[in-house]
């Protein structure tokens, strides 16, 4: 980068640097929603609440098929390579 381009762009670092903060959240934000190890004990713990008569049969499945697609869409990054 020359020393016009350098001048003329610096007004835009600090753009790029929030650009560059709020990818970093995102990403650590995907890793954590997708952390196959977090989605089974949340499926553990929507078993416990329906055991303990806190979930509906109709809500236990709600949970459980919207923590299944999570941990089917988990292993299809790691196998793509995404994450």
């Amino acid at each position: 980068m020359g020393l016009i381009t350098g001048l003329l762009t610096l007004p835009l670092a600090p753009v790029r640097g929030a650009a560059w903060v709020a990818e970093q959240i995102k990403q650590h934000a995907e890793r954590q929603y997708y952390d196959p190890a977090l989605i089974q004990r949340q499926i553990a713990d929507v078993d416990d609440a329906h055991a303990a008569g806190e979930l509906t049969d109709h809500e236990r499945d709600e949970l459980q098929a919207d923590l299944l697609a999570r941990l089917f869409e988990a292993q299809r990054r790691r196998d793509a390579g995404e994450m």
